[in-house]
Order: C-alpha cells, then sequence, then structure tokens
C-alpha cells in the first residue's frame, strides 16, 4: 500500500528542516563532529525514505531512489548549487566521516548477507540442466563483450597499460551479474515468483550471483601488492572452499537444534530472537573479518553465510522476520545513499562510456540469457522474459561498482557509467517482462479461439 500524499510531505518538511538546521550550525561555525555525524545520518535517512517511496510509488526499487537521494546531497546537485555548504555538511575527512564510512560499510556487509538469504540452492538442483544453461550462457556471454571492449578499445578508459587486464576482467565480471533481490521484488510484483518461469528466472540469478561474486572476489584478491593473479585465485579458491566447507557443516549441525528450539521455545517471547540475531551478527561480523585477511572484501563472507543459512527455511524465515527491516530500513539506506556522495555524476559523465557499457550489458546479457533459454527447449517469448529479467542488475551492480571505486581499480567516470547502467536496466527489466507476458496472454487467447471456431463443440472465448 502507498503512502498517503500528506505523510510524503510531512517527511520532505521535516527533512528539509533538518537540512536547514544542519546548514546554519555549519554557518555559525559550529564543529561538534558528534553532533554533525548524527545530523548528516538524519538528513540522509530523510531523503531516502522521500526518494525511495517516490520509486515505490513508479513500481521502482526503493535502492535507486536511495541513491538519488545521494546524488541530491553530493557533488553533483547540492556542491554545484553550493559547494562550500556541501563539502562543510559533508566534509571528506574528520571524525563524522570517518564514522559514516564505517556505518556505510556494516550498511553493506547487512544488505549483502540479506542478499544472500534470498539464494535457493535447493532450486538449482531441482532444474539443473535447463537453468545451468542459461545462467551459463548468460554469464559467458557479456563476460566476453565486456573483456572484449576493454581489449579492442583499450585508449577510452583512461586506465595504465599494466592494469588493462584486471580492468578488462572486472568490465566482464561486472557486466555478467545480476540482481537477485530486485528480480525476485519484479517477478513478485507481477505474480510471476511461483510460477515456473519465474523460478527458473531465480534460479539462474542465484547462478548468476554465485559465480559473479565469486569471480570479484578472485579479482579484490589480485590486487594485494607484490602477488600475481594466477596464483592468488588459486590460494584464495582453497581458502573459500575450506571457509564454506566451515560454513555448511556448522549450519547443518545446528540446524536441528535451532528448529527444534524455534518450535518449542517460540513463547518465550523475544530471548530466542535475541540469541538468534546475536549469533547471526557475530557470524557476519567474523566472517567479514576471515575474507579481509584473506585478500578480499568482507562482502563475501556475508553473502557466503546468507546464501548457506538460507537453505533451513524455518531458521531463514526467523531471520529475515527480524533482521530485514533494520538492514533496508536504516543500515542499507545510509549506504545506498552515501554511494551518490561519492561522485559528481554531471562532472564525471562521459556519453561515450555510458552509452558503451550499457548497450554491450543490455545486448550481452538479454542475447546470451535468451539463446541459452531458447537452447533448453524454451519458447522466443520465455526465452526473452528470460533475458529481460536477468538484465537487471539494481543495487548488486552499484554495490560492485562502489568497491571497484574503493580499490581503484575503476575511475569516477566508469563508476558513473556503471551506476547510469545499472539504475537503467533496473528500470527497464520490470515494464520488459509485464508487456512481453501481456502479449503471451493475448497470442494465447487468439490460439484458444482458434481452436473453438475450428472446433464448434468449444464455445469461443468471450471478448466483451
Amino acid at each position: 500500500m502507498n503512502k498517503k500524499p500528506g505523510k510524503d510531505r510531512n517527511l520532505l518538511l521535516i527533512t528539509l528542516l533538518l537540512l536547514l538546521l544542519l546548514s546554519l550550525l555549519w554557518l555559525s561555525g559550529f564543529n561538534s563532529g558528534f553532533v554533525l555525524l548524527l545530523m548528516e545520518l538524519a538528513v540522509m535517512l530523510g531523503f531516502a525514505l522521500i526518494f525511495g517511496g517516490l520509486m515505490r510509488r513508479l513500481n521502482q526499487p526503493a535502492v535507486l531512489g536511495e541513491i538519488i537521494g545521494g546524488i541530491i546531497l553530493g557533488q553533483t546537485v547540492l556542491g554545484t548549487i553550493a559547494p562550500d555548504l556541501q563539502s562543510g555538511l559533508f566534509p571528506a575527512s574528520g571524525i563524522s566521516a570517518r564514522i559514516l564510512h564505517a556505518l556505510a560499510y556494516l550498511g553493506l556487509i547487512a544488505f549483502v548477507f540479506i542478499a544472500g538469504l534470498e539464494v535457493d540452492l535447493t532450486c538449482i538442483r531441482r532444474r539443473s540442466r535447463s537453468t545451468v544453461i542459461t545462467s551459463l550462457c548468460g554469464i559467458a556471454l557479456p563476460f566476453a563483450l565486456g573483456f572484449g571492449m576493454v581489449s579492442l578499445m583499450p585508449g577510452i578508459w583512461g586506465i595504465p597499460s599494466g592494469e588493462l587486464r584486471i580492468f578488462a576482467l572486472f568490465m566482464g565480471t561486472a557486466l555478467s551479474i545480476s540482481a537477485l533481490p530486485v528480480i525476485a521484488r519484479i517477478l513478485m510484483d507481477l505474480n510471476l515468483l511461483k510460477a515456473e518461469l519465474g523460478a527458473m528466472i531465480i534460479t539462474a540469478a542465484t547462478i548468476n550471483d554465485l559465480v559473479g561474486w565469486s569471480l570479484f572476489a578472485l579479482i579484490l584478491g589480485s590486487l594485494n601488492p607484490g602477488t600475481g593473479i594466477g596464483p592468488d585465485i588459486g590460494l584464495t579458491l582453497v581458502y573459500f572452499g575450506i571457509l564454506a566447507i566451515i560454513i555448511y557443516r556448522s549450519g547443518r549441525s545446528t540446524a536441528r537444534p535451532s528448529s527444534h528450539l524455534i518450535r518449542s521455545r517460540i513463547a518465550n517471547g523475544f530471548s530466542l530472537m535475541d540469541r538468534l540475531l546475536g549469533i547471526i551478527a557475530l557470524l557476519l561480523l567474523a566472517l567479514s573479518v576471515v575474507s579481509e585477511f584473506l585478500g578480499v572484501h568482507g562482502i563475501f563472507g556475508a553473502f557466503l553465510a546468507g546464501a548457506i543459512l538460507s537453505q533451513r527455511g524455518e531458521r531463514r524465515n526467523l531471520i529475515m522476520r527480524w533482521a530485514y527491516y533494520p538492514v533496508v530500513v536504516i543500515l542499507a539506506p545510509i549506504y545506498f545513499t552515501s554511494i551518490g556522495l561519492k561522485a559528481d555524476f554531471a562532472a564525471n559523465f562521459d556519453l561515450a562510456i555510458v552509452l558503451l557499457v550499457f548497450v554491450v550489458a543490455c545486448a550481452g546479457k538479454i542475447v546470451g540469457a535468451s539463446i541459452g533459454a531458447r537452447f533448453s527447449g524454451m519458447s522466443t517469448r520465455d526465452s526473452l522474459v528470460i533475458g529481460f529479467g536477468l538484465n537487471s542488475r539494481g543495487a548488486m551492480e552499484i554495490v560492485l561498482a562502489s568497491l571497484a571505486l574503493d580499490y581503484g581499480l575503476i575511475g569516477e567516470d566508469i563508476f558513473v557509467a556503471l551506476v547510469i547502467m545499472a539504475i537503467a536496466t533496473t528500470m527497464i527489466g520490470g515494464s520488459m517482462i509485464q508487456r512481453l507476458m501481456i502479449s503471451k496472454a493475448f497470442v494465447g487467447r487468439d490460439k484458444e479461439d482458434k481452436i473453438a471456431r475450428s472446433h464448434p463443440k468449444i464455445p469461443a472465448r468471450d471478448s466483451s
């Protein structure tokens, strides 16, 4: 249910008043880092709620609005209108900047864990052949095109020649992933999540995420000084394999007792949930530390933990019930709003790079996934539905681009291009699936009417 317009106006008014108060404090020379941090968080959450709600009204993911809110507060809009005010309200250094960065990192870890909980590994086993073919084609073609466009046009990216190889691998990976949470939301809104076609899209997106984020983790691991990509990949694979086995065995050994506790002690109120959420938080922090120790970003450990914990339905539902809203409403918006603060989207907008990235990303994913679906025996129309479904990049692409920018792997112009591509593919994904499904329904009606006319005993469909 959409919010009432009056509530949206009140939220906008409160946020603007907070921004005005923060401006007055800055103009008066008030320099308390802690109070400044609190005001920054209040304004960021206010803008995230306002523009996230606006995106929901447009049937788009709220995360897109949260990023737009950050762009308005960042150098792109506020920095153009009042550059001194923007740099004073959101300083690049100082205690508030450091704590804000830490909170954004925590929001990222929590969001990726929630995304991992969306993964259903059992569906891969149920639809192994057709889905694996579809997913691998949807990964291989965009990866090849992304790698190829860097190799064939090395001069337009502004990347030193010695770093082109790892950059080409990154672009191939960036163009090959999908956004599982966004795809699930689109299919849910269209009532396709439980349908066979929707299940195939979700399963293929699951494989996309697992493969794509594993590749990205290896790329980040190869960025450690003094290491080459070859031996680093082998060592990191061994570490990841050991880590996955430990998490999986731990999950199996605690599954029965935790399910028993859920059934027998649910009457104890919040005591069970408190302990469970505390254990989950400890697990997230520990796995993030381990992942960082292995030379990759901590989000991989969080994603892996979510994916493995999701395999026990009762436990997964309990975690989602009590952890989803604090993460999605508070922590994740802080991170995605901070993304808009990272770059000047106007000054770093390169039309040639934006168009090239967008066209190659769409062509690779839609064509690749559609071809894979056709090889699996799907109709042309259903294959296109799968292709456009997997083409939605959403928040996961933006997370990947943000991390690449933090690691110095890409510049701000490429970061802007990837964010724009992620927003655009997400916005067109749902509408194209809806159009194709409506067209499919009309084609089905025409076939039924033709059969009815050729068999007089079967009444034709009443079109009135």
